[in-house]
């Protein structure tokens, strides 16, 4: 940088004030778990993703860009950090009210010192019905090597690796810490071997960045068993500067694979997948199962916010109902205070109940605008993707 260019200064205080407490909740009749929780929209409550750190070893321009989050950051204390046990309390509340999944995510959630007895507490939990959780993970892989097989001993099910691109030179670029794309592809390899699946790779698509390595990311890992899913970017936070002319439409990823490898649209998973699923062609014009599939998120040209069912915890805590939130509900006083499960339980109930939270739907409206008090958007990498 330029003597005397200007630096960039993003206030701290717009992405973690501190949040009312849920506890300001009246507790005098309890909303019991009864397994199936609705908002206002009648959205249920089925996936928690909870954020185990706010620190990541990437520097990512559309995450965590090298001009904001530099070595003189100063990341949450670890005082201030939710404990295993406070995590694996109010994701047993979740459960209770019908969380049927829980991804843990970051930042990068393996820089999280003993993870593994984390995920080994949150596998002993179950649904109302009896079923265990489906337990994953998002990480960048730089990890992944050594972890897999300690990751999946523990009792994670499965996990999603974020890549960008198979060219080197391109992928050092993109995570902007000269990171090797080789160590990213071991890991996979390794978390593969360790029985951990299906896998998933995520590649967050930025036009005149990395879309030329669309093509050679399907190639390489077709047949594979891996499910690669090409996400537009989003305009997630403040920090990262998006721009919609940036935006790589999910329709045009598509129409270029088309061009190479023919595609069948295949159904959803389950009610609430935010990736639109396309399988490989057979020369019949059916789904040829052993080629596999692709993903698109497109949260930018398609909003899904009519079925989204998924709430985010913060590593200190806060709980947010939008990836685009710029406001959280305070848990943390909760499990600190004298509350009893039931009193959480019922915090948890009364805060999902109130969410009408649509903001892909109103992108580029007056409604979607910031708030009038200075608020910023949460940042990806505060409350994970």
């Amino acid at each position: 940088m330029a003597e005397n260019s200007p630096q960039r200064v993003i206030p701290l205080i717009d992405q973690r004030a501190r949040a009312p407490s849920a506890g300001a909740l009246t507790f005098g009749a309890l909303t019991p778990a009864t397994g199936l929780l609705t908002d206002r929209r009648g959205r249920a409550l089925r996936d928690l993703r909870i954020s185990v750190t706010d620190r990541c070893n990437f520097r990512c321009s559309y995450c965590m860009p090298k001009d904001v989050f530099t070595k003189d950051y100063p990341y949450l204390p670890h005082s201030a950090l939710l404990t295993f046990e406070e995590i694996t309390r109010i994701a047993g509340q979740f459960a209770a009210h019908g969380v049927q999944k829980i991804r843990l995510t970051g930042g990068e959630p393996l820089l999280r010192k003993n993870i593994e007895i984390l995920i080994a507490q949150l596998a002993a939990l179950h649904t109302p019905e009896g079923r265990t959780l489906d337990l994953t993970l998002t990480t960048n892989g730089s990890l992944l090597k050594r972890k897999a097989a300690a990751l999946k001993a523990a009792g994670l099910n499965r996990l999603t690796v974020s890549l960008d691109g198979l060219d080197d030179a391109v992928f050092r670029a993109m995570n902007d810490v000269n990171f090797p794309v080789q160590d990213v592809l071991d890991g996979i390899a390794a978390a593969q071997a360790a029985g951990l699946g299906p896998i998933k790779v995520n590649m967050v698509v930025k036009r005149g960045t990395n879309d030329h390595q669309i093509l050679p990311m399907a190639r390489h890992f077709r047949g594979t068993g891996i499910v690669l899913r090409f996400i537009e970017y989003m305009d997630v936070g403040a920090t990262n500067g998006w721009r919609m002319n940036d935006v790589l439409p999910s329709a045009e990823v598509i129409a270029l694979l088309q061009q190479e490898l023919p595609l069948i649209p295949l159904e959803a998973a389950q009610p609430g997948e935010t990736a639109q699923r396309w399988g490989y062609a057979d020369g019949r014009g059916g789904h040829d199962a052993v080629a596999g599939e692709i993903g698109v998120i497109s949260s930018v040209t398609q909003a899904f916010c009519s079925d989204c069912n998924r709430a985010r915890l913060s590593t200190e805590g806060q709980l947010y109902l939008c990836l685009f939130a710029s406001q959280g509900h305070n848990l943390r006083d909760l499990v600190r205070g004298e509350q009893s499960d039931a009193e959480l339980a019922s915090a948890i109930a009364h805060i999902w109940g109130e969410r009408s939270d649509r903001y892909s739907e109103l992108r580029g409206s007056e409604a979607a605008a910031p708030p009038g008090d200075g608020k910023r958007r949460v940042e990806m990498s505060y409350i994970g993707g």
